[in-house]
């Protein structure tokens, strides 16, 4: 609006200045669990009876309510309540409705407990497949759902507190909030281990527990990183007179009175906001121990040998929503007349993240095979998941950061925007890499098993072997990885070299066995034979690029 000399108003017309053009769509209204690598997957480890409901599960993962929900639960972050209005301590945290929403879905699909209360064979596969479709749409509240499947094992060494609440933490009703367990239709749980005087190092925990005359124990101390406070139960390591041990720690009691768990504050984190992670602090607080007195490591290890299988998963996952945005992007961008998705050195650059994507998801599956195989009594599978694992986790989580970003800059400047939903992929990323051990942690421990369970290595060897004689790449890898195992001097200076070759060795030998030629010969060039750049999008040249475009799940390119 402007006005003429005599002051009297002239209206012009608004200016219109482009049209939108060259954008892609919203990728909304997919079936997320459309995907070759992953459906593929599911029938080879156990559990085609699953894909039924693992495609109804992907229609909502891909559905724009449930993106809604995810962008609203980490816009809106848990808030803490230390005290009610009068004054009283209630350490109570606030959740977005979208929040409990995802949860509902979550723990209602069977995704947390449930596995451990059916005895189908391929129950701990479905499981996977479904956290990992379900989890593509957000992350964050993947950990009290991981926490809740990884601590029936470890609560399983004290049968009386197993049989009281596995009925609850096995439960497909999502129930929040806080009152007495037995009071409740379903329970979540989560685990309080390290301290910020030692991190990963439990053993120089502070927190103590000393015996009560009920049978009960009493817990002083604190904890530095315990997601999910408000969930009902926790596993919480204290040193006794019998050295560290594992306690099972409620947050209200069964009479419905509160137990004491001061929550200090709130972690103010990278990445993972939906979720609340918290500091809380111990007095005079009642648990109950869980297992053998002094062998708490051993005991809560149970747990976090599930919770790793669900980093990997998670890793597994990410990977593979960030590929799926990348490459929906380039099938409708068009730069310098011709499509993203046509031009070569995007369809190198999609090709080989399609590739870290397969090795990913495969190798999840794999171990997730493997997990309910050895639920099941067998014991080449348990050798094997014990090495498997711990490989997984290291290298899995290792090459999500790297992926992502690069996926993020397939998009450029879209990418980069809030709006597009990468920058929380990419803040999520490094997450896996962190929880339940570093990748210093999990090397080392590779290392552990190596000495002390020489079967993990066997049966590590017969799945590597399978493949034995298919890729001369493969062959001779595996024979340097060997050669590297028969040196003791400087393993631990070597301990990352040396498990980034098992697990490359092991998604090669899953792949050639597996995946279709031309996915197996580009990998083990690469990854193998080194025939490649450090970045992504370094393929050489002859890689049938198309070949492994095709395993991109449906209608992404």
């Amino acid at each position: 609006m402007t006005t003429t000399a005599d002051s009297r108003p002239v209206s012009r017309p608004t200016a219109h200045t482009h049209d939108v053009t060259n954008q892609a769509p919203p990728l909304v209204g997919h079936d997320v669990a459309e995907d070759p690598v992953l459906l593929e997957g599911v029938r080879r480890e156990g559990a085609e009876w699953y894909l039924d409901d693992l495609h109804r599960i992907g229609r909502r993962t891909g559905s724009e309510e449930v993106q809604r929900w995810a962008d609203e639960a980490n816009r809106h972050e848990p808030e803490l309540r230390t005290h009610d209005r009068y004054g009283n301590r209630v350490d109570e945290v606030d959740f977005h409705p979208a929040y409990h929403s995802l949860m509902d879905v979550a723990i209602s699909e069977g995704l947390a407990g449930a596995p451990w209360a059916d005895d189908r064979p391929g129950v701990h596969v479905a499981r996977a497949a479904g956290f990992m479709v379900w989890s593509s749409a957000e992350a964050g509240h993947g950990c009290p759902v991981s926490m809740t499947y990884a601590v029936v094992p470890a609560l399983r060494n004290s049968p009386g507190l197993a049989a009281a609440y596995e009925p609850l933490l096995t439960s497909r009703v999502y129930d929040p909030g806080l009152r007495a367990p037995g009071a409740k239709r379903g329970l979540l749980a989560g685990m309080g281990m390290t301290e910020k005087q030692g991190g990963t190092d439990v053993r120089a925990n502070t927190t103590t527990a000393v015996a009560a005359s009920d049978g009960s124990w009493r817990l002083r101390g604190h904890k530095w990183f315990t997601s999910a406070p408000m969930n009902d139960l926790f596993l919480v390591l204290a040193q006794a007179p019998g050295g560290l041990s594992c306690f099972l720690v409620p947050r209200v009691l069964p009479d419905g009175a509160r137990n004491t768990f001061r929550i200090q504050r709130l972690k103010d984190k990278l990445g993972n906001r939906s979720n609340a992670s918290s500091e809380p602090e111990f007095d005079d607080t009642v648990g109950w121990l869980v297992g053998e007195e002094g062998k708490g490591v051993r005991t809560i290890i149970d747990m976090v040998t599930m919770t790793r299988l669900d980093c990997v998963l998670g890793s597994a996952s990410g990977t593979r929503a960030a590929l799926a945005q990348a490459a929906h992007h380039a099938r409708y961008r068009s730069v310098f007349g011709a499509r993203l998705v046509d031009q070569p050195l995007m369809r190198n650059v999609l090709a080989d993240l399609a590739l870290e994507s397969e090795a990913a998801t495969t190798l999840a599956l794999r171990i997730a095979g493997a997990t309910d195989r050895a639920q099941r009594g067998d014991a080449g599978e348990r050798a094997f998941l014990r090495l498997a694992t711990a490989v997984g986790k290291y290298w899995v989580c290792k090459r999500q950061p790297a992926a992502v970003a690069e996926a993020l800059e397939c998009l450029g400047g879209n990418g980069y925007d809030e709006a597009s939903g990468m920058p929380r992929l990419y803040r999520e990323a490094p997450l896996n890499g962190i929880w339940e051990g570093s990748g210093n942690v999990n090397a080392l421990d590779v290392l552990r098993a190596l000495v002390r369970e020489p079967e993990s290595l066997e049966a590590f060897r017969a799945e590597v072997e399978a493949a034995g004689g298919a890729d001369a790449r493969l062959d001779t890898a595996w024979r340097e990885v060997l050669g590297e195992l028969a040196r003791p001097e400087d393993a631990e200076l070597r301990a990352r070299r040396l498990v980034e070759r098992l697990a490359l060795v092991l998604q090669g030998s899953l792949l050639v066995r597996h995946a279709p030629a031309a996915v197996a010969d580009a990998f083990c060039a690469s990854r193998l034979a080194g025939d490649r750049g450090l970045a992504f999008g370094t393929l050489p040249p002859g890689t049938d690029l198309a070949a492994i475009l095709e395993r991109l799940p449906a209608g992404l390119a």
